[in-house]
């Protein structure tokens, strides 16, 4: 049963485990100036204290309208009882997957319940919870501000810069950095992939510009190439895809030569060799280089 609750006596310490957005904000504030608020905002009572866990858009929107009260309906009688009743009807109540994994780590790592027993009390399997673990474990509470502030686009983390985090040679400070850039210049997913792969890819230079702000140049810039693969000749592709390859080797040998597991005799007698070898094509190579980067450049 819902109930009325003053809107200042309201609990706000999840609101950071929610997504927002501006844009459905404004138009769930239209709708609630014309409608009022048709579901109740939902929490858990401990005490005196309403702590709420769904619905903090509606709770904004109604603090804009200087609405006293709001309704109110519990979930549990505890906050672990809470957000697992959550849990359960995320998708009822459209929890995004980063929403789940903030939940799903508060039970973890604060309530110290183990993935087990979060897998059978919310009916999902072990790799369900320690997938959403794992997402929400491997971003710096910078990035994580960033989301969930609405500021930076999840769909670009999740499905560009998870890319790169992956890559030997790329830190974890490096895709802050890039982040923090690039957050709050209201770019499209697009444009945000295109910075992406200057940034991780390309040149020392590009990336300053990228830490300096100038995104709407470089994208001007960007612009001028090509998007789709018929853009080039076959011989062209061929040649970039070369260069792609000759990267990603790159940083596979630089980020593997130290590691303390080559040992063995076999090994290094190889190694010598086909290094020997590298390392005397590599002035040509350098020079190759050189005037490909230099002859592109004036394109």
């Amino acid at each position: 049963m819902a109930r009325d609750v003053e809107l200042t006596s309201l609990d706000l310490r999840y609101e950071g485990y929610r997504m927002k957005n501006a844009d459905l904000e404004e138009r769930l504030l239209a709708s609630m100036v014309q409608r009022g608020i048709e579901e109740p905002l939902e929490g858990v009572q401990i005490h005196d204290a309403s702590i709420l866990l769904n619905g903090f858009k509606r709770y904004r929107c109604a603090r804009k309208l200087q609405w006293r009260t709001v309704p109110y309906a519990s979930l549990g009688q505890d906050e672990v009882a809470g957000i697992m009743n959550l849990l359960r009807t995320s998708n009822n109540r459209a929890l995004s997957i980063l929403e789940q994994a903030a939940f799903i780590d508060e039970l973890h790592s604060a309530r110290h319940l183990s993935v087990a027993q979060i897998a059978q009390d919310l009916s999902r399997s072990k790799s369900w919870v320690s997938m959403r673990l794992g997402l929400i474990c491997e971003m710096s509470a910078v990035i994580r501000a960033k989301l969930f502030s609405g500021v930076f686009p999840v769909y670009s983390y999740m499905y560009t810069l998870r890319q790169f985090m992956r890559l030997n040679g790329v830190t974890g400070e490096q895709v802050e950095q890039f982040v923090t850039a690039v957050s709050g210049h209201q770019l499209s997913v697009r444009e945000i992939e295109q910075l992406a792969h200057g940034y991780f890819r390309g040149p020392d230079s590009f990336r300053q510009e990228i830490l300096k702000g100038n995104l709407a140049l470089l994208l001007k810039h960007l612009r001028k190439v090509p998007q789709h693969p018929d853009g080039c000749s076959e011989f062209e592709r061929v040649l970039l895809g070369d260069l792609e390859i000759t990267q990603k080797y790159m940083q596979r040998v630089m980020g593997k030569s130290q590691d303390p597991r080559l040992k063995s005799r076999a090994f290094h007698a190889q190694a010598n060799l086909l290094s020997a070898g590298l390392l005397s094509r590599v002035p040509a190579f350098n020079q190759s280089l050189k005037q490909l980067h230099d002859r592109s450049g004036q394109a």
